[in-house]
């Protein structure tokens, strides 16, 4: 028996299988629970790439990273950590300097501006989280996080 991702999408055809239906899901869902932070962040001129580098940068501290450890740790992989950057660099929300020791390797690190902007958003988001999942008790969010990562372990 399918789920209600059929009805939703108003398609009138099966869904052509249970690994069919359970991505239309996931892809359904992560859309549904995005715009609640795009909201957000749009409120601050800020895209979710942009702000998940800031982040980044923020946790990596004083010392920065380089484009190829950001775009390591990016929740959503943008093809282009060299523009997305850029345009941060031009905000005065990173800064960025030439490694001394190889030329090639350029680093990157959060600026004042950016902690300025960034940290005030830690609640509301934080906020924006619960709302949107604080409906599921605790251990139903344990088991959709163990069902999630064990999804990507196989992709």
């Amino acid at each position: 028996m399918a789920g209600r991702i059929q009805e939703e999408l108003k398609q009138t055809r099966p869904i052509g299988s249970l690994e069919e239906e359970a991505y239309l899901n996931l892809q359904r869902t992560s859309n549904a629970l995005s715009q609640g932070i795009a909201e957000l962040l749009r409120s601050q001129d800020l895209t979710p790439a942009q702000y998940n580098v800031l982040r980044i940068l923020r946790g990596a501290g004083e010392g920065g990273l380089n484009a190829s450890d950001i775009g390591g740790r990016m929740i959503s992989r943008d093809p282009d950590i060299t523009r997305l950057v850029d345009r941060l660099e031009k905000r005065g929300l990173v800064d960025r300097w030439r490694c001394s020791e190889d030329r090639r390797v350029v680093w990157t690190r959060l600026s004042q501006a950016g902690r300025a902007l960034i940290e005030p958003l830690d609640a509301p988001l934080d906020a924006v989280h619960r709302r949107l999942l604080s409906h599921m008790p605790p251990e139903r969010l344990r088991t959709l996080i163990e069902l999630l990562e064990e999804a990507r372990d196989g992709a």
